[in-house]
């Protein structure tokens, strides 16, 4: 079973806005079983005290009371009356019950849903790197339903399991000892078994809720990457890799089953032979006690039969309860997992007061992943305000890295960041980043309108000044070509759109966040020359006294910043202006060099 310190995190306060309906569901089984029991006892009192005129097995009060209406007590519709009252009021509470515990489960498993939503948003930006997006959708969606048929379905069958054994044996115990044990002789049998095979078996459980996860991420990594599928051909490899997960879940699957029907049939075949052993044993009391003081009557053959089905299959059931108690529980441990994660934390003192519009100050830092200074080695510069700060170097120099620092998305691991003098460590993140605007390589894009894509952070902006910010991103133009303009629906992740169309959708969307710090990081790669050459006029018009920083692999797109950064295996080995680097031997003019860019007049390489 699951320890308590990880079963509290999620469950018990998702449980508590629905404890009273749980309640209330708690005291319809106990009255539906009431009722049912009752309509056994009718039917006892029928054979016996009508029909056979033989004093009935039920409470005495109950029965001097029905002697004492005289010839309607004998009433055959009288007795078929109650027992159709009873029977109705079962079904009632039956139905109460599972209208009230479905209600408060929804209602538990919405609280979950938001719960690991707002978790999600809380973790790390590490966090979701170092997990698949489709185990996490399907922790989030089949865990949580797995939790919620739990409590709907199998909850109250414990209560109501727990509430009819009392109930049976009392009865059965108070008509004749005897019988009572022969009739619950197979119960502990059924019980240790039950628990038993919830111990073996969840494991089992355990395999096929890992083997789902894996085939959900494939089927979210190819619908996600269907243009790399399709533009590499890997059509039949993508399939025979979804083939082999589907084959290993199915096969994990089917071993469950069959684990499952081995347990229902002998636990059948157990359930019978016991009310057999309460058929024979009865007859065989009926005939021993015929004409003695305490005889054993028809009626109580009935009653000890109805007792015994109604008590071997709910007993029976609670292997089938503990064993979705154990899925329960796996599912409950997977969201745990989530739940569990230590929350984003301000390492400073998350001040809210500090004006961002300021220098930016990179003071001998260094980050790394497996050691403190792998990924980026003393970088110092200072961006001042007002400068255009162009990043370039080769594939895996670290640019993007130092963009993250500076959204503190990865924490520094040597040295110091700061903004307008104060230490971004002690800058609440929130405030951080809402007044960084970031444009990536591949943006994303939401599968809804242009304008709604736009304008994601000032949903309130007016029509002129989403206009303006398609305009200085060069995408006005295309969008109004569009049947639908801005209202046109860019499907999911953009995919309508063309990767120059969604940069550029991207770059409006930026714009449109008034940032003092903006991030081109490599956004402008799908665009044309002459469509970049506008941006970055339209960009030196529009981020004033702020911050722009543009990494790049393109000189054209450089050569106007302010400061041009070079970076080389994580080390900053060139800082200045592009007239200054253009004429030094070193990685900036060979990158030119290869790009044709002219560099006549400069030192020999």
């Amino acid at each position: 079973m699951m320890k308590k310190e990880r079963f509290r995190p999620l469950f018990l306060p998702a449980f508590k806005g629905s404890i009273g309906v749980f309640l209330l569901g708690a005291i319809e089984v106990v009255l539906g079983i009431v009722a049912l029991y009752l309509s056994s006892l009718v039917t006892s009192y029928t054979l016996d005290y009508v029909l056979l005129d033989q004093d009935p097995s039920i409470p005495a009060f109950l029965f001097n009371y029905l002697k004492s209406l005289g010839p309607l007590g004998r009433s055959y519709w009288l007795c078929g009356l109650f027992f159709f009252l009873f029977t109705a009021l079962n079904g009632l509470f039956t139905f109460l019950r599972r209208r009230n515990v479905s209600k408060g489960a929804e209602r538990m498993a919405k609280t979950m849903r938001d719960m690991l939503y707002r978790k999600l948003n809380a973790v790390p930006y590490d966090y979701h790197k170092h997990i698949s997006t489709g185990d996490l959708v399907q922790r989030c969606t089949s865990d949580v339903e797995t939790v919620r048929a739990f409590v709907t379905n199998q909850l109250m069958e414990i209560v109501r399991i727990a509430v009819m054994f009392a109930v049976a044996a009392a009865l059965m115990f108070a008509i004749r000892w005897q019988m009572a044990l022969i009739s619950m002789a197979v119960m502990p049998l059924l019980t240790v078994s039950s628990f038993l095979y919830f111990r073996f078996v969840r494991k089992y459980f355990s395999e096929v809720d890992e083997a789902e996860g894996a085939m959900s991420t494939a089927i979210q990594e190819n619908l996600t990457g269907v243009r790399v599928v399709r533009a590499f051909g890997q059509e039949r490899a993508e399939f025979d890799k979804f083939t082999a997960l589907n084959k290993d879940f199915s096969k994990k699957n089917i071993r469950l089953v069959n684990l499952l029907g081995f347990y229902w049939g002998s636990s059948d075949a157990v359930g019978y032979i016991q009310i057999a052993l309460s058929l024979v044993f009865g007859i065989l009391f009926y005939v021993k006690t015929r004409g003695t003081a305490d005889p054993f009557t028809l009626g109580d053959i009935y009653l000890f039969l109805s007792l015994t089905s109604r008590l071997t299959w709910p007993v029976r059931q609670l292997g089938r309860v503990l064993a979705d108690m154990g899925k329960a529980t796996v599912s409950l441990d997977r969201l745990n997992e989530i739940m569990n994660a230590e929350n984003e934390t301000e390492p400073g003192k998350a001040r809210t007061d500090v004006d961002l519009r300021g220098d930016i100050t990179f003071s001998h830092v260094s980050f790394g992943y497996d050691t403190p200074n792998d990924v980026l080695d003393d970088i110092s510069f200072t961006a001042h305000a007002g400068e255009t700060v162009a990043i370039l170097g080769s594939t895996g120099s670290g640019k993007s890295s130092l963009v993250q620092l500076l959204q503190r998305l990865y924490k520094v691991t040597g040295g110091e960041i700061t903004l307008n003098g104060v230490p971004i460590n002690d800058i609440d993140h929130r405030l951080l980043r809402k007044n960084i605007a970031i444009v990536l390589q591949e943006p994303f894009l939401y599968s809804r309108t242009i304008r709604e894509n736009i304008t994601l952070t000032v949903p309130d902006a007016s029509d002129e000044e989403l206009k303006s910010a398609a305009r200085e991103a060069a995408v006005h133009d295309v969008i109004e070509k569009f049947a639908d303009g801005y209202d046109t629906v860019v499907g999911e992740r953009g995919v309508t759109l063309s990767g120059g169309q969604q940069q550029r959708v991207a770059i409006a969307r930026a714009l449109m966040q008034r940032a003092p710090i903006m991030i081109f990081d490599d956004s402008m790669s799908a665009v044309d020359t002459e469509t970049d050459a506008k941006i970055r006029q339209a960009l030196k018009n529009h981020h004033g006294d702020g911050i722009l920083f543009i990494i790049s692999h393109r000189i054209t797109t450089l050569c106007e910043a302010d400061r041009i950064l070079v970076l080389d295996h994580g080390k900053l080995v060139q800082q200045g202006p592009h007239e200054q680097l253009i004429k030094e031997d070193g990685l900036y003019r060979r990158i030119a060099r290869i790009q044709d860019y002219p560099t006549e007049g400069g030192a020999n390489a």
